[in-house]
């Protein structure tokens, strides 16, 4: 069993609007050290696999498939052994 966590976040070609509704949220209230600001979201879940590989090959199938739109998302995948 592996536990997988799969980040989510726009391309840097996209615009995201959010982000940039936070980064003038940010400047107004005073903090100019800030840049570059990117939103994205998380899934966490378990799979059942014989090995590393099978998980990250399962993983990436159901990112692509499912979790990520991959025309303006790209993702990254953290895998844990579960003990």
């Amino acid at each position: 069993m592996f536990n997988v966590r799969v980040f989510v976040s726009y391309k840097e070609s996209v615009l995201d609007p959010q982000a940039e509704v936070i980064a003038g949220a940010i400047e107004r209230l005073g903090y100019n050290q800030f840049s570059n600001i990117k939103l994205g979201k998380y899934f966490d879940f378990a799979i059942k696999a014989v090995d590393r590989k099978e998980a990250l090959i399962l993983a990436e199938e159901i990112s692509d498939k499912l979790l990520a739109n991959i025309n303006m998302e790209s993702y990254q995948i953290e895998l844990m052994e579960d003990n």
